[in-house]
C-alpha cells in the first residue's frame, strides 16, 4: 500500500479522475457535512488539483488558486476512513509546498478547524461567517520567505 501525490491543471484531468474528485468532494461536503451547496461553481478550470491517492483510490484533494493574490487553498479533503491519520496536514503541507514562497495565502477555514490551521502557520484574519450554514472563519498564511527571515 502506497501513499502518492500527484498535480492536476484542469486540462490534465481525464474524466475519471475528475468523476473521483467530484464524487470524494460530494462524499464529504455534502453528504458526510450534510450541507447541501454548488460544489461545482466554475473555478475548477483555473485550478491546480492536488490528489492524494492510496495506491489507486483518491483519498485526498486540495484546490489551489495561484494566479490569485493572496494565492488560494480550498476544498481541502481527506476521505473518512483516512482519516487520523495525519493526511490532512501532509495535503496541506503539499498545498503550500505547491505555491509561491513569497505570496501571502487565503483559507475559508471551518472554525472547527481553526487550531489545526493554526499548527500550519495560518492565523484568522478577520471575523467568521456562516458559509453554507457552517461556520468559517478567513485565515492568512504569511509568504513563508518572510518567515524564514
Amino acid at each position: 500500500m502506497l501513499l502518492t501525490w500527484q498535480r492536476y491543471t484542469w486540462k490534465e484531468l481525464t474524466p475519471e479522475l475528475l468523476y473521483k474528485i467530484l464524487a470524494l468532494r460530494a462524499r464529504v461536503f455534502v453528504v458526510e457535512q450534510n450541507c447541501p451547496y454548488l460544489d461545482l461553481d466554475g473555478k475548477d478550470e483555473t485550478a491546480l488539483h492536488l490528489c492524494a491517492f492510496f495506491d489507486s483510490d483518491l483519498i485526498g484533494y486540495a484546490r489551489i488558486f495561484i494566479d490569485q493574490s493572496p494565492c488560494v487553498i480550498g476544498r481541502v479533503v481527506v476521505h473518512q476512513k483516512h482519516r487520523a491519520k495525519d493526511y490532512g496536514r501532509k495535503l496541506m503541507q503539499k498545498s503550500i509546498a505547491a505555491l509561491p514562497a513569497d505570496k501571502e495565502i487565503f483559507i475559508s477555514a471551518q472554525e472547527r478547524l481553526k487550531n489545526f490551521y493554526e499548527s500550519l502557520g495560518f492565523y484568522q484574519s478577520a471575523e467568521g461567517y456562516l458559509e453554507d450554514g457552517i461556520p468559517h472563519i478567513p485565515m492568512l498564511l504569511p509568504p513563508r520567505n518572510a518567515i524564514e527571515k
